[in-house]
């Protein structure tokens, strides 16, 4: 691990999410607060690890505004920030009420309190189960439900999702944390305390790069492989790139094999939901890389 490129990409998610929180109004559209923090990330010298998730709420993540997106934002907004520095990544979110509600604020409260009580316990050698059963005891608490199917994760080089899961519940799984890099992300709610895949959310991944016929998904499938290596990205970024002709290239592409179009995240219940995100770094002492 390269740790002066893991400490710069969190001290860039700073600066990234005090700003987004300084910019974002009710009712500003979606695509121009995405386009805005994703620009702020650039300025700063960080890349874009994946597209700025604005998920409002009982979508609980995956939503990034298309190249036409007429979306306002509203609600129970939560925000997804990714920066990657060289494929060293921050991960890092927060959630906005934007309509003066109690219950958005204590939903954001107890997401945000989870978070701060397993930041607490994570170390080397701490079992998963136990950061688990801190958030869901926190947001419990709270007389709310975790998201038992969303969860923290390990992260590597130019890999959002690198084999560990850090549970939001109490699972039973007592594998250890060792050193290495992990984003922890307590999901609160008011319902069901699950979530299913909704609509094609444009967000992918490259997963294969078999051949393919057509020559605007061939030029389509170039640009992935030259800009995105194993990163998400979005229809949004593609269609600045090449156009909206790109659009049919990403079907085909997707239909070939070659991609994977992330699913919206919708609560089971149509209920509100809240998230609360950083990533440390823990060696023999545990640096909050985002905080």
């Amino acid at each position: 691990m390269n740790k002066d490129k893991i400490i710069k990409a969190g001290e860039i998610a700073k600066e990234v999410k005090k700003y987004a929180k300084s910019i974002i109004k009710k009712d500003m559209l979606l695509l121009e607060i995405a386009e805005l923090i994703e620009g702020k990330i650039k300025e700063l010298g960080g890349e874009i690890a994946f597209p700025v998730n604005l998920s409002i709420n009982d979508v609980a993540a995956h939503y990034t505004p298309n190249h036409n997106d007429e979306t306002k934002a509203n609600g129970l907004l939560k925000i997804d920030i990714g920066i990657h520095v060289d494929g060293w990544i921050a991960d890092t979110a927060f959630s906005l009420d934007l309509e003066n509600n109690e219950e958005n604020k204590k939903l954001i409260e107890a997401s945000l309190k989870a978070l701060n009580n397993a930041t607490k316990i994570i170390k080397e050698n701490t079992p998963l189960n136990e950061i688990g059963k801190t958030i869901q005891e926190t947001i419990e608490s709270f007389g709310f439900t975790p998201i038992i199917n969303l969860s923290g994760h390990s992260l590597e080089q130019y890999d959002l999702h690198a084999g560990i899961t850090i549970p939001n519940i109490d699972n039973k799984q007592d594998t250890q944390i060792k050193q290495g890099l992990y984003a922890i992300e307590p999901f609160a709610t008011s319902g069901n305390g699950k979530v299913y895949d909704g609509k094609p959310s444009g967000i992918y991944r490259l997963i294969n790069n078999k051949n393919i016929r057509s020559p605007i998904a061939r030029e389509t499938l170039k640009l992935i492989e030259k800009k995105y290596n194993k990163l998400p990205f979005c229809s949004r970024w593609i269609v600045k790139e090449l156009g909206t002709k790109a659009l049919i290239g990403l079907k085909q592409l997707e239909e070939n094999g070659n991609l994977h179009n992330y699913a919206q995240l919708i609560e089971s219940s149509h209920r509100k939901v809240s998230q609360a995100e950083n990533t440390f770094l823990i060696e023999k002492e545990k640096i909050i890389t985002t905080e």
